[in-house]
């Protein structure tokens, strides 16, 4: 039975039941507390928290999540993986525990010609909290399932919640005896390989506060109802149905393994090192297939960089296999693709952006390898000069965090050159990071106040009233404010507020629009508004400070917005609807939106593109949009159906996901695109958008800065006043502007290049008669000398190489020259083979000099080079030089 009818079966199962299917929601959490959905109940714990309302009180999905703590471990074992998919059927305050388990066990007994899985009944086994009497009772008397067959279990095993406050309660799961080929008898508490859980029925009743660790957390009290979470792991149970060992040998794994063993001229089960990579890549080509599709882009931070590490562990695996630079990504993305799009269509609808996104990331990280091996042969070269066997764990972080090299190929490139690693080292410089980094969320959350206070006041205000479409000011009632995150009846001239209104003008920052500012007054206070968020689904909160009186909660409210902002604003993000459609004339539809931000006069555009955009094109949509604003095409707002608006073409932000009833905004019949954003009347009142220019934002997606109206007519008349003091300066007409200044730059630098020429040749000018007043230390002649200041680094070295060939090839001769190039000091070394014979050694020599200089350096034993901070320590760098020399020649 393939994964998508397992899906179709469940689903199907539990609508003829009276639940409502709901589709996968995004694995970009709108939990701010989670990166990712790493569970199927997820996107319905603010309906288990009362913070919203359910669509229905009976609901089922097939929910998209990905877990990452244990990612070292992937491939390794047959049992870990990242991506994987919960079915899970869930009561709202409706049914319990008498319900559920007749409905799990119905499901699971039921023949497949009937529907059902068609699981053995005396192959199932069921585990029960350590007191739930009321689940062992069901089970066994209602069931019918014996009770040597159900066993209780502790906190550990029967207690489910999500690491976090929020919603839990204890469970009971269920498992199935795979036989005694693989292993002991004894039930899930003797052997869960043997027997293996195929569904989690949690009993969500608790609200958890803190939460230390599995078993150590507070329970803050009841849920507003009982509910249930039941959540059977799509995977393991194709594994289990199409009678195979494990979940990388399913039908939406093993393809994608496979594909990799044929690019890579290996063969799964014939060598347990390969079979690793296999898994890893099978696993993490899916895992990052799935989060793209769902708009994560890879980056240094957040879920960004859990997909940039997937996908170089993907890439790191092929190489692993010899791969070499080969690019395979692009091959094993379709496959994924292909095996995934059946239950999710839009995959394929947007492969041509999920493939410009991963194959640039996969071109990007093949570079880094090459830069970072680079590096860590110096580093190599480096301990081993210093006679050590270890590399640091500051070498190793850096290698990391610097070149994105992973630690373990670090650890195996070591190896090969007989040294070990500072992983003690390189662990404590990580975690160092790490909390710096949840120190930094922490610090970025949803204002000052937790998530369950948002959901409070949400649930004491309900849904706020969004006016913004049509109105730019409206009266309203304050119906909640915070301080601090706090709740509070009231708040004084000075205090930093959060407000929420009945209902308001305010738009929230959302879909790359800038929030609204503005003002509310009461008829005792004023409040400054800077800020709009929207924590929860239908919550505005409005930031800002009291700026005179009180303002008190439930009094009457009038809210009106900055009216010049807001225009502004509109012109921007009506201006990006047609920067987007003019990009995908320009070339082709995998110029998918990736991310925009429309402010006051400008805006920046985010898209999918596999490399720099010519400057021509820049041009083309530029002169392409700026048409569509001389016809002044109305612009039309209306909300349908998510079907209807991709039938009539309209666009949506790339890996964004939208309701069932949606806002489709048209600019004529130019541009037509899915938005909840404020716009414009017609395009003409754009005026005017300047395109400024473009760059690289990360892999796989570039960067366009645009002006729009005022803002762009004052950079061009700021241009065209620059262009005019040019021609007067150079005498020239605007059209010969160009020709004129490339003619200067290139006699300037043919300038630079003769007094470059000159400069060497007055320092080389010196090198005999340095030679010749070169000191006799021991039987070696010593020349140490200052060169002038602003002499290059490089005519330092030319120097000391100069004066080193005008001795006598018998004569021992050390060569030390010194000089400040800008503002640090840089010092040469240079040692004739006579001198090296003498035991003198310009790599130690000149570490000896760039210590004095606050700073480091070696090389060769002939020639040297180091540098430093203190150029007023070169006198005495030489000075020490030279004792040096003569304390070991003595």
């Amino acid at each position: 039975m393939e994964s998508a009818e397992i899906a179709r079966r469940f689903l199907r199962f539990f609508e003829e039941r009276g639940h409502k299917v709901v589709p996968s929601a995004s694995l970009i959490a709108e939990d701010p507390t989670l990166l990712l959905v790493n569970a199927g109940m997820v996107p319905f714990k603010p309906y288990f928290l009362g913070q919203r309302k359910p669509p229905a009180n009976r609901l089922a999905t097939a929910q998209k999540c990905v877990r990452t703590p244990d990612i070292d471990e992937v491939g390794k074992t047959t049992r870990h993986a990242t991506f994987f998919q919960m079915l899970g059927n869930f009561s709202i305050g409706d049914y319990f525990k008498s319900e559920v388990i007749p409905f799990a066990w119905e499901l699971l007994t039921r023949s497949e010609s009937e529907g059902g899985f068609g699981f053995p009944p005396e192959r199932l086994w069921a585990t029960v909290y350590l007191d739930d009497d009321e689940a062992l009772d069901i089970w066994h008397n209602k069931i019918g399932l014996p009770l040597d067959r159900i066993q209780r279990r502790d906190l550990a095993d029967n207690y489910w919640h999500m690491g976090v406050p929020g919603p839990g309660g204890p469970c009971s799961e269920i498992y199935y005896d795979r036989g005694p080929e693989y292993g002991r008898d004894g039930g899930p508490i003797a052997d869960e390989n043997r027997y293996l859980e195929v569904w989690n029925l949690v009993f969500m009743q608790d609200q958890l506060g803190e939460v230390r660790n599995k078993v150590d957390f507070d329970i803050a009290g009841e849920l507003p109802s009982k509910n249930i979470d039941t959540g059977m792991g799509l995977e393991r149970m194709a594994a289990i149905l199409q009678g195979v060992d494990n979940i990388y040998e399913i039908d939406t794994t093993y393809k994608i393994l496979d594909k990799a063993a044929e690019l890579t001229k290996t063969r799964y089960g014939r060598d347990p090192r390969a079979d690793v990579s296999l898994r890893v890549i099978a696993d993490h080509v899916r895992t990052g297939t799935m989060l793209v599709a769902d708009g994560v882009l890879p980056s240094n931070e957040g879920r960004g960089y859990v997909l940039r590490r997937i996908l170089r562990r993907s890439v790191r695996n092929l190489r692993l296999l010899g791969s070499g630079d080969d690019r395979y990504m692009h091959d094993l993305t379709d496959v994924a693709i292909d095996v995934m799009g059946e239950q999710y269509p839009e995959l394929k609808t947007d492969a041509p952006q999920i493939h410009a996104v991963i194959d640039a990331e996969e071109a990007s990280f093949l570079g880094t390898l090459r830069t970072g091996t680079a590096i860590f042969d110096v580093a190599v070269e480096e301990t081993k000069r210093k006679s050590g066997g270890t590399l640091s764990g500051d070498q190793a972080f850096q290698l990391h965090d610097t070149y994105g090299f992973p630690i373990d190929l670090t650890l195996e490139m070591a190896a090969e050159q007989g040294l070990k690693v500072d992983e003690e080292g390189f662990r404590r410089l990580m975690k160092e990071q790490r909390e710096r980094a949840k120190a930094d969320a922490a610090a970025k959350k949803t204002g000052n106040a937790d998530i369950s206070v948002f959901g409070q006041l949400l649930e004491k205000a309900g849904k706020v009233e969004f006016l913004g479409y049509d109105l730019t000011e409206a009266d309203t009632t304050i119906a909640g404010i915070l301080v601090d995150g706090v709740p509070v009846p009231a708040a004084g001239a000075g205090t930093t507020v959060e407000l929420v209104l009945g209902r308001t003008p305010f738009y929230a920052e959302g879909g790359g629009q800038l929030a609204d500012q503005g003002v509310i007054r009461t008829g005792g206070g004023e409040v400054e508004i800077l800020d709009v968020q929207q924590p929860l689904a239908g919550l505005f909160v409005h930031r800002g400070k009291v700026r005179a009186g009180e303002v008190k909660l439930g009094e009457e409210a009038h809210a009106e917005i900055d009216v010049e902002r807001r225009r502004a604003i509109s012109r921007s993000h009506s201006a990006t609807h047609l920067v987007h459609r003019g990009f995908k004339n320009a070339l082709g539809e995998t110029a998918a939106q990736a991310g925009s931000e429309n402010s006051p006069g400008r805006f920046r555009f985010d898209f999918t593109a596999s490399g720099a955009v010519p400057a021509s094109v820049l041009r083309e949509v530029e002169d392409e949009v700026n048409a569509v604003l001389i016809n002044d095409l109305k612009v039309n707002a209306f909300y349908t159906s998510q079907a209807e608006a991709r039938a009539m073409g309209a666009l949506a932000m790339f890996g964004e996901k939208y309701g069932d009833e949606v806002r489709v905004v048209e600019i004529g019949e130019y541009s037509r695109e899915l938005c909840g954003g404020t716009h414009v009347h017609s395009s003409g009142q754009l005026g005017l958008v300047k395109v400024l220019g473009e760059q690289s934002v990360g892999a796989g997606v570039r960067r366009v800065e645009a002006l729009v109206g005022i803002d762009a007519f004052r950079f061009l008349a700021r241009e065209s006043l620059l262009v005019a003091q040019l021609t007067e300066q150079l005498k020239a007409r605007r059209e010969e502007l160009p020709e004129r200044v490339e003619g200067i730059v290139t006699r300037l630098r043919t300038a630079e290049k003769d007094l470059e020429k000159l400069r060497s040749a007055q320092v080389l000018q010196v090198a005999g008669d340095l030679a010749a007043k070169a000191r006799d230390v021991h039987g070696v002649s010593v020349v140490a000398h200052r060169a002038p200041d602003g002499t290059g680094a490089d005519d330092l070295r030319k120097l000391a190489l100069d004066v080193r060939g005008r001795f006598p090839a018998d004569r021992p001769a050390m060569i030390v020259i010194a000089g400040v190039p800008s503002d640090r000091p840089v010092v040469v070394a240079a040692v004739n083979e006579a001198g090296r014979d003498r035991g003198l050694k310009a790599g130690r020599l000149v570490g000896v000099a760039a210590k004095a200089l606050g700073g480091g350096g070696g090389g060769k034993d002939d020639v040297a080079q180091g540098g430093g901070t203190r150029p007023e320590s070169i006198d005495d760098a030489l000075q020490l030089v030279q004792e040096t020399i003569a304390g070991q020649l003595g």
